[in-house]
């Protein structure tokens, strides 16, 4: 008849098995530790790639919208130096009679805001 004891039988590095176990789950949770930190790091740097893409985004509108008023501006700057006052006349004459509703509009407009700098009390 063997001779059962029950104290722990050593592993073959001389450890008892419960210390062997206790390592490997601790390598375990190592490991998942470094798992999660790894999602999380790539989580971390998606998210600030997506940011910094509708921070381009933004600021390539911006400066098209910049872009889009200095050249329309400069397009001002052009007729300007291009025609003489009858020459600009006669193109107002011909956008009101090609936009009749649009230049009345404006024209109320106009009169609104000169009535209101007038009447300042």
């Amino acid at each position: 008849m063997a001779y059962e004891t029950n104290q722990p039988e050593s592993t073959r590095s001389g450890e008892p098995p419960l210390v062997g176990e206790a390592k490997a789950r601790a390598a375990d949770l190592g490991r998942r530790a470094s798992n999660m930190a790894e999602q999380a790091r790539t989580a971390a740097a998606g998210g600030l790639e997506s940011a910094a893409n509708a921070m381009h985004d933004r600021t390539d509108r911006v400066a098209g919208a910049a872009h889009n008023a200095a050249d329309a501006l400069s397009s001002g700057a052009e007729y300007l130096r291009a025609n003489d006052l009858r020459q600009m006349a006669d193109d107002i004459v011909a956008v009101i009679r090609n936009n009749p509703g649009t230049a009345l509009l404006g024209a109320a407009a106009l009169g609104f805001l000169i009535g209101r700098a007038v009447s300042r009390d």
